[in-house]
């Protein structure tokens, strides 16, 4: 429900309105999403990112125009917003995908040969925003009761740290990772795409909702929406089919509001 005018968090989006299909993998991790345009339930097998050799992927690098990823997420419209969102959510059924909250540097540290999975001291991490981000999308949560079942994140420390942080608990899934590129090509992307769609078409438990909290460009591979800012997420609706729908997106402020 990124849809109002933000003078700090969101730009302001111009163009034509954009359906989930191929697109290059963004620029910023730090950068400001926007408003949104309606998609289509997403088929699994649709078209993904597109990550040419000369593409930017990964999280961090700067960029003075939008890319077709950033210009989707500008775009999008929420079909559900509001109390009937919360609605939605409290009767479950859905699939909550997070970027993960604010950290304290923008850069692709899954490029960096220095960095271990193992070390949180060797990754990006959260700042104080984000730690607070993180905390108050759980308490909204906890104080509109919307159930949670499953927990999912990437191995990243800001992305299992934000889980934790919000919701108590997570369970850690490698198809979430980075693949360890700052630029991808397409059969990168594709890669990406194949490793998260089945987190996202997989029909939650009754009455429950499942989380997952990754990253910006693996979101895009799937999708062609380049989740921003850090802390965006989109609630997905998985129609058993092998497809989903996108039912509205939140920055972490917006959740205490529904």
């Amino acid at each position: 429900m990124a849809k109002r005018l933000k003078a700090v968090e969101l730009f302001l989006a111009v163009g034509l309105a954009t359906t989930v299909a191929a697109c290059s993998p963004a620029e910023t991790d730090g950068g400001e999403g926007g408003e949104s345009a309606s998609t289509e339930s997403v088929e699994e097998g649709g078209e993904g990112g597109e990550g040419g050799e000369g593409g930017e992927g990964g999280e961090g690098g700067e960029g003075s125009d939008y890319s077709a990823g950033e210009q989707a997420n500008a775009n999008f419209q929420d079909k559900l917003s509001g109390s009937e969102l919360l609605t939605a959510l409290q009767d479950g059924g859905h699939v909550i995908y997070f970027r993960h909250a604010q950290t304290e540097r923008d850069y692709a540290d899954q490029a960096d040969p220095n960095m271990s999975l193992d070390d949180c001291e060797s990754q990006r991490k959260l700042n104080d925003v984000g730690i607070q981000q993180a905390k108050d999308i759980g308490a909204a949560f906890t104080d509109k009761s919307i159930p949670v079942e499953d927990v999912v994140a990437s191995q990243y420390c800001r992305a299992w740290q934000t889980a934790d942080l919000a919701f108590g608990k997570h369970e850690q899934n490698p198809k979430l990772n980075f693949l360890p590129f700052e630029d991808y090509t397409d059969a990168q992307v594709e890669e990406m795409k194949t490793n998260v769609t089945p987190l996202l078409t997989a029909t939650p438990p009754a009455g429950q909702n499942t989380i997952i909290v990754g990253h910006d460009d693996i979101f895009e591979a799937a999708t062609g929406i380049y989740p921003d800012p850090q802390g965006m997420a989109y609630v997905l609706t998985p129609d058993g089919s092998g497809g989903f729908t996108l039912q509205a997106n939140l920055l972490p402020s917006e959740w205490a509001e529904l």
